[in-house]
């Protein structure tokens, strides 16, 4: 390990530039929620001095979204609105791994489909976040989808609740980067596909 030759920390990088499983012992654990969604506790830790401090955990699901472009590399998002922030937003397809035994991919395949009337053949995994891990342990895998097709209009989900007023927009790409840059998309799934998105082609 080397210090920074002018700053406070060490030197850095390479294949060693990577988050690591670590964890202070838990003196106690007192649940608080549960439902089918997601659970909450409160974790007393302890400190390698011997501190003890309270900490919440959320518990949820786990989520999936999807990046799907088009042919002519228009970005599929769709506009919901959000109950907790009171705003509709524009999103990737996303949803949460709430089916007993079904993998990311699959339920990645079924939110596209159920949100958008979308199908695609070609699928790539292109991300994986940490939504919050202040408090949360939920994480999140992203899928590029291509090669799109509608679904059969027979075969449609019908949608309820605030799904029930979703809209599905096509964006040229360009143009959802630089909504993303400008802070008029801020959902933060959607902010990292499309972040990660542009990156990748510059590679």
């Amino acid at each position: 390990m080397t210090s920074h030759p002018r700053l406070p920390g060490s030197l850095g990088g390479g294949d060693a530039l990577s988050d690591t499983d670590h964890s202070w012992p838990v003196s106690g654990s007192t649940g608080v929620h549960d439902s089918p969604y997601l659970s909450l506790r409160i974790d007393t830790i302890v400190d390698p001095d011997g501190g003890e401090h309270a900490r919440a955990v959320v518990k949820p699901n786990g989520a999936v979204g999807v990046l799907a472009l088009d042919e002519d590399d228009r970005l599929l998002l769709v506009e919901q609105y959000r109950h907790p922030v009171g705003r509709r937003l524009f999103e990737i397809p996303a949803g949460t791994l709430d089916v007993p035994g079904e993998s990311p991919l699959d339920a990645a395949m079924r939110e596209l489909a159920e949100e958008a009337d979308v199908i695609a053949t070609g699928w790539e995994s292109m991300l994986h976040l940490l939504a919050t891990p202040g408090y949360s342990t939920e994480e999140w895998e992203i899928f590029r989808a291509t090669d799109l097709s509608p679904v059969p209009e027979a075969d449609r989900t019908s949608r309820e609740a605030e799904e029930s007023e979703m809209a599905q927009w096509w964006v040229p790409f360009d143009d959802v980067v630089d909504a993303v840059l400008a802070g008029r998309i801020r959902d933060s799934m959607t902010v990292s596909a499309v972040l990660a998105a542009q990156v990748l082609r510059s590679r």
